[in-house]
């Protein structure tokens, strides 16, 4: 699964951790996180968010 990062504050999403603080459980591929989920750390929107290269 890939990793996504934040555009504004560099927070990376990793789907194998999820993200505890707002309820996504790991596994969660980003695709499947809710629309109306923030970054834990800025607060921006996943439209902020852009697919990490390998």
């Amino acid at each position: 699964m890939e990793k996504w990062s934040c555009t504004v504050c560099d927070y990376v999403y990793d789907p194998e951790e999820g993200d505890s603080e707002h309820e996504v459980e790991p596994g969660t591929p980003f695709s499947e996180i809710p629309d109306d989920w923030v970054c834990p750390l800025c607060g921006v929107g996943k439209d902020m968010f852009e697919e990490e290269e390998d």
